[in-house]
């Protein structure tokens, strides 16, 4: 029995025949704007797969949530980019009913798993690095049970308009899929503001509080320690850099969206034009390009296997494994630092 979602409607979406909301020539600059950070979201996460698989240094447990999030960043760009050039393309969504929901399903999951993981990492970090729980060691069974809840969370909160609650339909100027925002059923408006508190508040809170109490230790440490040449300060202002570029690479991918979908189910009366409703989704998309370079590229260890895997084997100037950030966790491990 197929479930209510795809039994509903399973013949495909034809071209539409009234007005469509932009001129071919503004679908195909849509398309070349998707590809723009497709193919290097393709392209970069699929590197740091690659170079995690061939190098046992990288496979390490504090790793493991950015594999994760390159894992789900590839998802997307794979399933919600490439759709997306392919039908702005086309000027329509050119996959049926049932390829909108499974598109939907299928972004959205990956989605929402990436955007747990950044609220992972920054909870990892900050039991690392802080130790609200004494001297746990992070050990691989702690890294794998982060990665299961990502993708179960995930899965638990977009299974739901497959059976019923909440639907997924075309956003934005029609050519790609996501939970329907628009939709004033009851039903829908339950499904999508419990979305909302679970999969964009929740990891958003968990997101400030984790980096703001990194924050605060590391002020402790800097004010308790002094190490030769100012390495603890100069770790310190690079972390607090690092927190802020995350803290507002998140703002600036997924609230756009999460404010949009809020407002349109407060205000279902409101008229907003289909683009102003596609660049939203397009912010969000965007993340699966700057996430690995925020997260990844800018660590090290990693950057020493990528970047020359990136380069066709080309080898960059040696650097000094530990930043100025691993130092600072280094010394705040020594002091024992008692998170404030």
């Amino acid at each position: 029995m197929q479930p209510p979602e795809l039994s509903k409607n399973a013949s495909f979406y034809m071209r539409p025949q009234e007005e469509p909301p932009l001129s071919q020539a503004g679908f195909i600059t849509l398309s070349i704007i998707m590809a723009f950070f497709t193919i290097p979201a393709i392209v970069l996460n699929a590197t740091v797969i690659i170079v995690s698989l061939m190098h046992k240094q990288l496979r390490q447990p504090l790793n493991y949530a950015l594999m994760n999030m390159a894992v789900a960043d590839l998802g997307t760009a794979m399933t919600g980019g490439l759709l997306s050039v392919v039908n702005n393309a086309h000027g329509y969504f050119s996959l049926g009913r049932t390829g909108c929901v499974m598109e939907g399903f299928a972004v959205s999951l990956c989605g929402i798993t990436s955007l747990c993981t950044v609220a992972l990492i920054a909870v990892e970090r900050m039991f690392v690095v802080c130790k609200p729980l004494g001297q746990i060691n992070f050990q691989k069974k702690h890294a794998i049970g982060g990665v299961a809840l990502s993708w179960l969370w995930s899965l638990a909160w977009n299974m739901p308009p497959l059976f019923g609650w909440g639907r997924y339909e075309m956003e934005g100027v029609g050519t790609s899929c996501a939970p329907d925002w628009h939709n004033t059923d009851p039903n829908n408006v339950s499904y999508i503001i419990s979305y909302f508190a679970v999969c964009f508040a929740f990891p958003f809170t968990l997101i400030l509080i984790s980096y703001g109490k990194l924050l605060r230790t590391l002020r402790q440490v800097s004010k308790m320690a002094c190490v030769e040449g100012g390495a603890v300060a100069k770790g310190e202002m690079k972390v607090a850099f690092m927190v802020i570029l995350m803290v507002l690479s998140f703002l600036v991918s997924w609230l756009p969206y999460a404010g949009l979908a809020i407002f349109v189910v407060c205000r279902p009366d409101a008229k907003i034009h289909p683009l102003v409703g596609t660049v939203p989704v397009y912010l969000a998309k965007s993340s699966t390009a700057y996430n690995p370079i925020i997260y990844i590229f800018l660590n090290k260890q990693f950057r020493k296997y990528a970047v020359p895997f990136l380069l066709c084997g080309k080898e960059l100037v040696d650097e000094d494994e530990a930043s100025e950030a691993a130092t600072t966790v280094e010394t705040m491990s020594t002091n024992k630092v008692s998170p404030s």
